[in-house]
């Protein structure tokens, strides 16, 4: 029977959140996890933090795939941030609440309690959740400038922000928060990126506010000036519109404006907002820098040099996994680099790194970061490599992954499953992710374990984040990722009872066709 999947976003507000900082409102943010059975949970993303606000409305919206057939449980974890670590512990816990995505995706709209433990209110906190399917893949890219906004501060000039509304069931909806500038009337902003259907319904006529605000630390920020518009209006750069405060348009004939807003660039193209980012922009995982390199090139480089020098033949097949593939652009978690999957082999390191060059350009970055499919992959080859009872071939799947797994129990089981098998598996994580699953698939404090309590027969996943080696020599990686491979490979071989493969010597006579090495 096929799989009824879809990709949905969701929006998320609050209201009457309780204070916990004293002489000031909290500084809310809301993380979302996911269970994934045995007790445990899984963090799938957070939003913006919302300085000094009781009511957020969060910009930032959270995605992910809705499974028609599967209960997905979710948690929404509501905390008032006051440091700038990751970690929650240190921060207060404001509420959270418990649903399924399904009780979301058929509600459109659901406002729940929240609950500081079971039993216990957070006061009148509630939390609102509205679910979007995303069936457009584009985005809206925009830069915006403004000139002579009007001075708010009695000290200084202004600090102003951009909140961009789409409008729908006669409300109007946060699409995207811009960056506060500090004490500027003709501020630039980020260029920035939102999926074209959360930012207008894919509609380019629809309407849109655009509110320009003075930001105040306590959360009491003083609109400058709004205007509405189209994205079809905005397309036509460079735009440029009056930003107009009512009251005071109202009150003072000779009123002009309280500045202008300028629309730089507004463009709509391919969605390349994985977690790896567009790979046009310096900010992405796999922006290629003027050199042509990036941290997975170099991570490539760095433990494929040494891998190479035990291949016989010097041919790899090399796999990408979470993308659209052309020509149907259907999410892929095993498709050949270079887009022959009756032939994946590439020539040496040199022929994945221009393989990956090619691909980058023409596949569209997605998700979620689904490893089982790929350790299956290489675990058949591993397995009919098996049926020939000789210690001949041994195969190494090196992972390079820029977030953590998302079909936890999914690869536990794969991984499980391809212990048995002659192969190992090297996952070097790229970027600043939390790489906590990652380490459990390493389990160096014990067998790796399926949800029904199956061990692996023998360790084969070796975890390496790359950012701890950034600044070491190139050959520090190499050494830390293939330290345990001599060893998982001997196990085997001596596990199975089959002595090293010797070749023949040059002339002798032998089959007509040697395994290789």
């Amino acid at each position: 029977m096929a799989h009824c999947v879809t990709l949905v976003q969701l929006s998320i507000s609050c209201d009457h959140l309780i204070d916990k900082d004293i002489g000031s409102k909290s500084d809310p943010l809301c993380v979302l996890l996911q269970d994934v059975g045995g007790g445990s949970w899984t963090e799938l993303g957070r939003t913006e933090r919302v300085q000094n606000s009781s009511s957020p409305e969060f910009s930032k919206t959270l995605q992910l795939e809705y499974h028609f057939e599967t209960v997905q449980k979710l948690c929404f974890g509501i905390y008032d941030i006051d440091n700038k670590t990751p970690e929650l512990g240190d921060d207060d816990f404001l509420g959270g609440a418990e649903c399924s995505l399904g009780q979301i995706v058929s509600s459109q709209i659901l406002t729940l309690p929240l609950m500081l433990k079971a039993g216990k209110p957070a006061g009148r906190g509630t939390i609102t959740v509205s679910a979007q399917e995303l069936k457009d893949s584009r985005v809206v890219t925009m830069e915006v400038e403004a000139r002579n906004l009007d001075k708010k501060d009695f000290l200084g000039k202004s600090d102003p922000f951009l909140e961009f509304f789409r409008q729908g069931d006669g409300k109007w909806h946060l699409t995207y928060r811009s960056e506060v500038i500090k004490n500027n009337l003709n501020p630039t902003w980020k260029r920035f990126s939102v999926p074209l259907q959360h930012f207008c319904g894919g509609e380019p006529s629809a309407p849109i506010q655009v509110r320009c605000s003075d930001y105040d630390s306590d959360g009491s920020h003083d609109l400058i000036g709004t205007f509405y518009t189209s994205l079809a209006q905005l397309q036509s750069v460079p735009a440029i519109f009056e930003c107009i405060h009512p009251e005071k348009q109202q009150k003072k004939k000779n009123y002009k404006n309280s500045g202008t807003i300028c629309i730089k660039t507004c463009q709509v193209g391919v969605d390349f907002t994985g977690s790896n980012g567009d790979p046009s922009s310096p900010d992405s995982l796999h922006y290629l820098s003027p050199t042509g390199v990036n941290e997975y090139l170099t991570a490539l480089w760095s433990v494929g040099s040494v891998v190479q020098d035990y291949d016989s033949d010097k041919l790899f097949p090399a796999f990408g996994f979470g993308a659209q593939v052309p020509p149907h652009w259907q999410v892929s978690h095993e498709f050949a680099l270079n887009f022959n999957p009756s032939n994946p082999y590439c020539t040496g390191i040199q022929g994945i790194v221009d393989a990956y060059r090619q691909a980058l350009p023409q596949v569209r970055l997605y998700g979620p970061t689904n490893f089982a499919p790929i350790i299956n992959h290489v675990a058949r080859f591993a397995a009919q490599a098996a049926h020939q009872r000789t210690a001949s071939q041994y195969f190494v799947l090196l992972l390079l992954t820029d977030g953590a797994v998302t079909d936890v129990e999914a690869t536990r089981e794969a991984v499980v499953r391809a212990s048995n098998l002659p192969m190992s598996v090297i996952i070097v994580g790229v970027g600043g992710a939390d790489f906590e699953a990652m380490e459990q698939l390493d389990a160096d404090g014990g067998p790796l374990r399926t949800r029904s309590g199956e061990a692996a027969a023998r360790d084969i996943v070796q975890f390496v984040p790359y950012r701890r080696f950034q600044n070491a020599p190139r050959e520090a990686l190499a050494q830390t990722v293939l330290a345990e491979v001599p060893a998982q490979l001997v196990s085997y071989f001596k596990a199975q009872g089959w002595a090293p493969f010797k070749p023949l010597p040059p002339g002798a006579k032998g089959p007509a066709q040697v395994p290789q090495a």
